[in-house]
């Protein structure tokens, strides 16, 4: 397996948010994969990546000081963002057992929906299925939806809030 964050199999304009919300998880699964440092990885994905060119394709401009938020973020609150993974998605598949990138998604989303009360859940949850929607067929966009829904509600976050 490969160190190298994946790349969405579609591209289409995306606010700054939601380009740092793929971008943080592209970074996620790099520290997972790769084992590399929270400072090396934001290092390099503020060097490298955001809003430049690598390997042939075009990252979006996207909100740096939120990218880091959302990185630093998880990495913060990984042993409160694991078990509330782990407890909305089905019992046979704990959160270790997951796809990469599918964990990287949950883990921002998670940390999204759990630490950031000022951001509407259900802007949240639809930013993440996008991203899912991206490198995954509908099933997996369909079990992120699920798990995050779980997420909000066991946290008590309001699911009505408009943005």
């Amino acid at each position: 397996m490969t160190d190298t964050p994946p790349i969405p199999n579609n591209s289409r304009p995306a606010n700054q948010r939601g380009a740092a919300r793929l971008a943080a998880v592209q970074a996620l699964y790099q520290m997972d994969v790769g084992r590399q440092t929270l400072e090396d990885t934001l290092a390099q994905f503020s060097a490298f990546h955001l809003g430049r060119e690598v390997e042939g394709e075009q990252y979006l401009p996207a909100d740096a000081d939120f990218f880091g938020q959302i990185v630093r973020g998880v990495t913060k609150n990984q042993l409160e963002i694991d078990p509330a993974i782990d407890k909305a998605l089905a019992e046979d598949w704990p959160i270790d057992r997951i796809d990469s990138t599918l964990r990287a998604i949950l883990r921002a989303a998670a940390f999204e929906l759990l630490r950031r009360r000022d951001i509407p859940a259900r802007v949240v949850i639809t930013e993440y299925v996008d991203v899912a929607r991206a490198f995954f067929e509908e099933d997996a966009s369909g079990m992120v939806n699920a798990a995050l829904d779980s997420i909000a509600r066991t946290a008590g976050v309001d699911l009505e809030k408009k943005s």
